[in-house]
């Protein structure tokens, strides 16, 4: 079988476009290669937390105990700016290149005919278009920037002194806290709301495809009709799920730290990120479920009446005895035929109508969990953990 080729799936991205880009290719930052991603990376570590500690440093709230929460000491602020922000930029070139061969996929599987791939590709030109609009990153930069002239601190930390204020809670801005509110969060969530808009063009273009005259077959061994491999887009989002869970995660960790907060009064909003998360991720493969259903049930039909109909026959010629004298069920291929029919039948009742395999759910779920463990090991006591991990050592 002769592979479908098409520069336009070979050169497909949902990240490299857009002003922000365009941008960082006059910064001569743009680029998949690693040293570039990592310059990119360092760039925001450095406009985001680095003056933060210098400003802090300056004004005497980095060390010391002039203030409850200083800079070196809040969690929050540190892995929020030198863990999760590096691994927004990072996962780029990684999600990019998975959801490259997914899209190429499309077309090695067969599942849009040669006769259709024009189409296939208009559709792909439609969400670079989109993409690079002006428009959308000024809207998200604009909701990123809009919650810093109404809060003044960190989540979690209100009516504690910290290097945010001059006082407790409610005082003055410090210019630390001034380059937090207005250059630092804004930054970091404008590229948190940017993935949730790649993930939004990821959805929209699987819709689109969705509703070509795709080739699927409901016997497929992915038990989903061919469109298994869409699960792996899915499961490449899994850095930005640990991203999230780590910021949330030094938040709850300032809670119990500094506040007097406990494991258990925490619970709710580290399972809602993780619930949050898994169906945030899962969502955008309901776009193909209604071709899935139409698929499946169309299969059920036409496989039920072959099934039925090949039974009869076969109960006819061996059950009935309606067989020749010289036809010996031993080594003849009906009965293997009936099994296979059966095989087939059975393949296609298991057939899911989400194309979402188990391996998939469980990498989003460590990675949203995986973050909450120091969580847990600062909240529980020394001698309740040794004793744990006593009793399951048996």
């Amino acid at each position: 079988m002769v592979e479908t080729k098409s520069s336009l799936a070979e050169n497909f991205s949902i990240t490299s476009g857009g002003p922000l880009r365009w941008l960082l290719v006059r910064l001569d930052y743009a680029g998949e290669e690693r040293p570039l991603v990592v310059r990119r990376a360092l760039l925001a570590v450095v406009i985001t937390w680095l003056p933060l500690f210098v400003f802090s440093a300056m004004d005497g709230w980095a060390f010391g105990h002039r203030v409850r929460i200083t800079f070196v000491r809040d969690f929050a602020v540190n892995v929020r700016f030198l863990i999760a922000l590096p691994i927004l930029i990072l996962a780029e070139s990684g999600i990019d290149h998975r959801w490259r061969i997914l899209v190429q996929e499309f077309l090695r599987s067969k599942l849009v005919a040669d006769a259709d791939v024009p189409v296939f590709e208009g559709l792909l030109e439609k969400s670079e278009r989109l993409r690079d609009r002006v428009l959308p990153e000024i809207f998200l930069f604009v909701v990123a920037f809009l919650p810093s002239l109404f809060v003044r601190t960190e989540p979690l930390m209100g009516g504690i002194s910290s290097w945010h204020t001059t006082g407790t809670g409610a005082g003055d801005l410090t210019l630390a806290g001034w380059w937090f509110n207005v250059v630092s969060t804004p930054l970091f969530r404008f590229l948190l709301l940017r993935w949730i808009w790649r993930l939004f063009l990821g959805t929209l273009l699987l819709w689109r495809v969705s509703r070509m005259k795709l080739y699927l077959v409901a016997t497929h061994a992915d038990l989903a009709a061919g469109l298994g491999f869409l699960s792996q887009g899915q499961k490449a989002f899994s850095p930005i799920v640990f991203a999230g869970g780590a910021v949330i995660a030094a938040q709850v960790g300032n809670a119990i730290a500094y506040q007097g907060a406990t494991l258990s009064s925490m619970k709710v909003p580290m399972i809602a990120y993780g619930v949050l998360a898994m169906i945030l991720l899962v969502a955008p493969l309901l776009v193909v479920t209604p071709l899935l259903v139409e698929v499946k049930k169309k299969a059920l039909l036409e496989y039920g009446a072959l099934v039925t109909i090949h039974n009869q026959e076969f109960d006819q010629k061996w059950i009935q005895e309606k067989q020749s004298p010289d036809q010996v069920l031993l080594g003849h291929p009906d009965p293997s035929s009936l099994i296979d029919l059966g095989s087939s039948f059975a393949v296609i009742k298991q057939m899911g109508i989400i194309p979402i395999d188990k391996q998939t759910l469980l990498t989003l779920a460590l990675a949203a969990a995986l973050p909450m463990v120091p969580v847990v090991l600062l909240a529980t006591p020394v001698d309740q953990l040794v004793s744990l991990v006593l009793k399951m050592l048996g």
